[in-house]
């Protein structure tokens, strides 16, 4: 279709621009994370990152003691800082107080990308990759607001602006960290639909005969793979199969201590109770109540609901 002279292009409404921007961008993250070229990058800084003597300050940093991933919490303390910054940039007389804002938000986007790096060593290759991007976009912020602290002393005008770009690149490292959270998984617990696909009551499943002691098996009970382990002195414990970190197979792992290590990443789980002993892993693995019927069969319950 042709435009007459002088007639006015059409203009495309907001709610239809924004729609297909977002499009565009989910298309660019879905490239992103097939992009197996930022593999070359990928390897070397995950092992990098792996081999920082961070000890027990690593699960501290995964969030093991919190119950959840650290990281996102830690960056409320920058992007709080960064936004108030921006605010004060426009209130009359508030130039030092917004400078000391954006210093605070530089400082303390530091530990926040440490728990960001050790949390994104640990997770599968489409996420390592998107994270890549998500970590560029955050650097770069950092350095804008870096520069835009130094640039205030004598020129404010100039901090302000690079404080904005910085803004700016901190958003889109958000965006992209939402992403990972809410599309990809990253950090979300995966052992959470299990009470919700187990019924209410004792569930029958085999002979407790089919066990060989201190050897992890692998049982159904409908849809939920469970891992379970008989020990020596006849006990069985029965936890979710699936590690709630990315989903890896218990029952390939090796048991010690009265713990089972996951093969894919290391995160360790008791068995008695499924609570995490070393991460990355920070929500524990659904366990259950157990017994043995008079026929031999073993059943089992949700706690509480037997």
């Amino acid at each position: 279709m042709t435009t007459a002279p002088g007639a006015r292009t059409p203009t495309v409404p907001l709610s239809v621009r924004v729609p297909r921007l977002l499009r565009s961008a989910l298309d660019a993250l879905d490239k992103v994370e097939n992009a197996e070229s930022l593999d070359r990058v990928v390897a070397p800084v995950q092992k990098a990152v792996q081999a920082l003597p961070l000890g027990g300050l690593r699960d501290v940093l995964h969030g093991r003691q919190l119950g959840h991933p650290l990281h996102p919490l830690m960056v409320q303390l920058p992007m709080g800082a960064w936004l108030s910054s921006a605010v004060l940039d426009y209130v009359p007389g508030a130039r030092r107080s917004a400078r000391l804002l954006v210093g605070l938000g530089t400082v303390t986007a530091l530990p926040a990308a440490l728990a960001g790096w050790a949390d994104w060593a640990e997770q599968h290759e489409q996420q390592m990759r998107t994270g890549l991007v998500h970590a560029a976009a955050n650097a770069t912020a950092v350095t804008l607001y870096g520069a835009s602290f130094i640039a205030r002393g004598r020129h404010p005008l100039r901090g302000r602006a690079l404080g904005l770009a910085g803004l700016a690149c901190a958003g889109v490292g958000g965006f992209i960290g939402g992403h990972l959270a809410y599309r990809q998984g990253a950090g979300a617990n995966k052992t959470e639909p299990v009470p919700h696909l187990v019924e209410p009551g004792w569930h029958r499943l085999r002979p407790v005969a089919e066990l060989t002691p201190g050897k992890p098996a692998r049982w159904m009970l409908g849809e939920v793979p469970l891992l379970v382990v008989r020990g020596e002195d006849g006990a069985v414990d029965v936890i979710a199969d699936r590690c709630s970190h990315l989903s890896g197979p218990l029952s390939d792992g090796e048991l010690a201590d009265g713990c089972v290590t996951c093969p894919w990443h290391g995160s360790v789980f008791r068995l008695s109770d499924g609570s995490v002993e070393r991460g990355p892993a920070t929500a524990p693995q659904p366990s259950f109540e157990t017994r043995i019927e008079e026929d031999g069969v073993l059943s089992v319950s949700l706690p509480g609901a037997g």
